[in-house]
């Protein structure tokens, strides 16, 4: 899958071992080009030479940095642990205090599981396989009562940048996983239809059609593994992707098993109410997951958000970066949501920002993803610019200016 990202090269050469799965093919025609836009599947535009202060943005994370990043997912799910015990703790000593104790823990846990989802999308791109296989259990339990293991999180998130280069065209090279996401902000260019659509957004985070939650797991389900020759049942499903499977459904399960119990006995209800505290739970673990995901697919890959960033908001809105860091984690994580065209030329090669901005700091990963963007994407190849590359070159060159500015 990694084999036909865009920044492996072009999905014809020969590193790339030929496959007939679905999943594992780039959708063209014997022209090389995009059966829904007629566009040239594009060749991003890497630095080369590859100038001393724009390496470290490409240089492969070291192993201490990938065993970091699963050390920081471990905490996450160990503090999560931590807050619902503590959670029915309070309200076994404080009754009478319902919504106090609910929104002392619920507030912090929904901010927890952003960070959740932003560690889980640093680890994916750069760091995939946990140093114990205990890990990749723990990823994004607490997202959902059923999910996808981590394996196929993987995976899917991978054929969504395998299919999805340009951030405004989803599906334009294969079947993308999270097209009905898009489809409900892109469906119209008239701003009063969008009034029938956009609303439901967050409900359908909500309810858990994102890459973290049931819906999107059933979705994913129906399509992979592909079948088999003649209709047959693939040939790995019974050996390979149903026990990773149920494995990983156990665990989930058993962790929400607990949760209930946590809402009974210890709260002095009978068995029948652990749902009470259960659902409590999830309540806020999926406002805040919903709310991680809402950020990096639908803000990311809408119109109006790269218009609205293509005016340079650092120079307009400042308080505006300064918040929106808060909320999401730090300004590391501010330039996922600046530089998602970046990241979706250079999902192998550069990663995620916010991983970079981890350990070389926000700012100095800002420049370099502003100089990166200023150079071009993608490498001239005669097609007529699409819609997100003028919105890039506009973009690049009143940041260019800005910082010209601040130099004078």
């Amino acid at each position: 899958m990694k084999g036909i990202l865009p920044d492996e090269g072009d999905p014809n050469a020969r590193h790339v071992q030929k496959n007939n799965d679905k999943m594992m093919q780039v959708v063209k025609n014997n022209e090389n080009r995009s059966l829904k836009t007629n566009r040239l599947f594009p060749t991003p535009n890497k630095p080369d030479p590859m100038p001393a202060d724009l390496a470290f943005l490409f240089t492969k994370i070291t192993p201490e940095q990938m065993i970091y990043m699963w050390n920081v997912l471990t905490l996450i799910f160990v503090t999560q642990c931590l807050m619902v015990i503590g959670y029915a703790a309070a309200l076994s000593f404080f009754p009478g205090y319902w919504w106090t104790c609910t929104l002392t823990f619920g507030l912090p846990f929904s901010y927890i599981a952003i960070q959740n989802i932003y560690i889980d999308h640093d680890v994916m791109h750069g760091a995939t396989f946990p140093r114990y296989e205990w890990q990749k259990f723990i990823t994004h339990c607490f997202a959902d009562f059923f999910s996808l293991p981590w394996e196929e999180f993987v995976l899917e998130h991978n054929r969504h940048h395998a299919s999805t280069v340009d951030l405004l065209v989803q599906g334009e090279f294969g079947w993308d996983p999270e097209e009905f996401h898009y489809a409900l902000q892109q469906w119209s260019d008239k701003w009063y239809h969008y009034i029938l659509t956009i609303p439901w957004i967050p409900v359908v985070h909500f309810f858990g059609l994102n890459d973290t939650g049931a819906l999107f797991a059933l979705e994913w389900y129906c399509h992979f593994p592909d079948e088999g020759t003649g209709g047959k049942c693939n040939k790995e499903f019974w050996t390979k992707w149903v026990p990773r499977r149920l494995k990983h459904s156990a665990f989930v399960a058993s962790l929400w098993a607990c949760i209930w119990l946590l809402g009974t006995v210890p709260l002095g209800r009978p068995l029948s109410e652990g749902w009470r505290f259960m659902f409590t739970v999830s309540f806020f673990a999926r406002v805040g997951f919903s709310a991680a995901w809402i950020f990096i697919t639908n803000f990311t890959h809408s119109l109006p958000w790269n218009r609205f960033i293509a005016n340079d908001p650092a120079r307009t809105w400042p308080l505006l970066h300064s918040i929106m860091a808060i909320v999401l984690g730090g300004r590391h994580r501010w330039n996922e949501m600046l530089f998602h065209d970046v990241h979706h030329a250079f999902p192998n090669a550069v990663g995620t920002l916010s991983q970079r901005g981890r350990f070389h700091g926000w700012e100095k990963v800002h420049d370099a993803a502003a100089e990166v963007l200023h150079r071009g994407l993608w490498k001239p190849n005669g097609d007529e610019p699409t819609e997100m590359q003028k919105q890039q070159r506009k973009r690049s060159i009143l940041m260019r200016s800005f910082k010209v500015d601040n130099k004078m």
